[in-house]
């Protein structure tokens, strides 16, 4: 069904003196006439209350000046069409301020096509009583949704509450898990740190420090071992990166260098070979590697350094000097590895030498200022008890940590009591 469009304003016209006495004779028709065909097409009085005040606000500017528009309604597949024609065109912008929102568009014609109810529903000839109506409707409405708005906040915040519950539990635990791998992770190190070997007439002492306790695994490692002619053999391992990877890294260049050192090597030339051996096996590995060959017998040490800083030498009346080499030699994994100059020196009774990892002296992030500290508190503690001279140096060290890092510290040194006792079964300090 389509009525026939009809036409209003034309001219401005005073106000009537009737029921519509405040508003023009030509719009309060239009909404009577809308609301009409509203009524016939059962739509609910919201849906006609913001129908009917979408058409005002659009209406009433052309008739009070006199313009002309009309007004077109048709129902077809119980849908209802309404049509306006304006004077002048509306922009989407003020489209969309509407209560109501036509169709898209920016022309002067505007279009709703809305879903008809099951049956009519008549609204009050009077505009007052309609009115009354359709904002008690609209009222009614907005108090529908804000009770919406209140459940869906409701279960909302019960479903957080929920998902914020099982997210504490998850992180819980994760951190207990975080936690047994940490556990776990530093038991299999401490099992893979070899305790002080037996040396007559020698003590020695280990200090690992993690870089936190909840860190992951580090590369920093050691190894000591007597070889068969009775010779102390030391490695010092720094492998690039953190966790189990640079672990992994260590590992494989402590086992290579006593694997090669067992099977008689010469010494020279243990940093090169191993980078030789591991070049194919591992190509992504790179460590920094410090060696030490000492003869129990008469105290003579040589050292071989690649890319490690420089080890500290305690003398018995308490000085304190980095044994450094003319040219420092390069690490596994780094191009043309080896020591090309070894750093000779006999240890005398009291003497003691000093092997560390980087983390001992970055913690400030100066390397210069942090062997300056290291040679102080060495002197310091020059006749310090060998079992917590490695713990103590560390923790005069670490005094401040901008970058914390993992530290080893092995310290040996010369006696004339038999140190044979006092190291056996001993297990590095933490």
């Amino acid at each position: 069904m389509t009525n026939k469009p009809q036409a209003y304003g034309g001219a401005p016209c005073s106000p009537s003196l009737g029921p519509d006495h405040l508003m023009h004779p030509e719009l309060a028709r239009l909404r009577r006439e809308l609301r009409a065909a509203c009524g016939e097409a059962g739509l609910p009085a919201g849906e006609r209350a913001r129908l009917v005040l979408a058409a005002t606000l659009l209406a009433e500017p052309a008739i009070e000046t006199g313009q002309e528009m009309s007004l077109e309604t048709a129902m077809a597949d119980r849908r209802l069409a309404v049509t306006f024609r304006l004077p002048e065109p509306v922009e989407q912008v003020r489209r969309n301020t509407l209560p109501l929102l036509p169709g898209a568009g920016d022309g002067a014609t505007l279009s709703w096509h809305l879903t008809a109810g099951l049956s009519p529903q008549p609204a009050p000839l009077e505009d007052d009583a309609a009115t009354r109506e359709e904002m008690l409707a609209l009222i009614a409405r907005a108090d529908a949704l804000a009770q919406e708005q209140r459940e869906l906040k409701h279960e909302l915040a019960e479903t957080n509450s929920g998902v914020l519950a099982m997210y504490v539990e998850l992180e819980e635990r994760d951190e207990q898990l975080r936690r047994a791998h940490t556990v776990i992770f530093r038991e299999l190190e401490d099992a893979l740190r070899p305790r002080p070997p037996a040396v007559p007439s020698w003590e020695l002492a280990v200090q690992y420090s993690p870089t936190g306790t909840g860190s992951p695994t580090g590369g920093d490692l050691y190894d000591w071992f007597v070889l068969p002619d009775g010779h102390l053999h030391v490695t010092v391992v720094d492998a690039v990166g953190h966790g189990v990877t640079s672990t992994r890294h260590a590992l494989t260049v402590t086992h290579a260098i006593r694997t090669l050192a067992l099977e008689g090597h010469p010494f020279a030339g243990l940093i090169a070979r191993t980078a030789t051996t591991l070049a194919t096996i591992e190509p992504d590995l790179m460590a920094t590697v410090l060696l030490a060959r000492l003869d129990p017998a008469s105290g003579k040490m040589v050292l071989a350094n690649g890319s490690r800083p420089p080890p500290v030498l305690v003398t018995a009346a308490g000085d304190a000097r980095l044994l450094r080499a003319p040219v420092v030699g390069r690490g596994v994994g780094f191009p043309d590895p080896g020591s090309p100059e070894l750093i000779q020196h006999t240890l005398g009774q009291g003497d003691a030498v000093l092997l560390y990892t980087d983390g001992l002296i970055e913690s400030r992030r100066d390397l210069e200022e942090g062997q300056i500290r290291l040679l102080g508190h060495a002197r310091a503690l020059a006749g310090h008890p060998i079992d917590t001279l490695p713990a103590e140096l560390v923790t005069r060290m670490h005094d401040v940590v901008l970058d914390a890092d993992d530290t080893v510290v092995l310290a040996i040194r010369r006696t004339t009591t038999n140190a044979l006792d006092v190291n056996r079964g001993r297990p590095p300090h933490r």
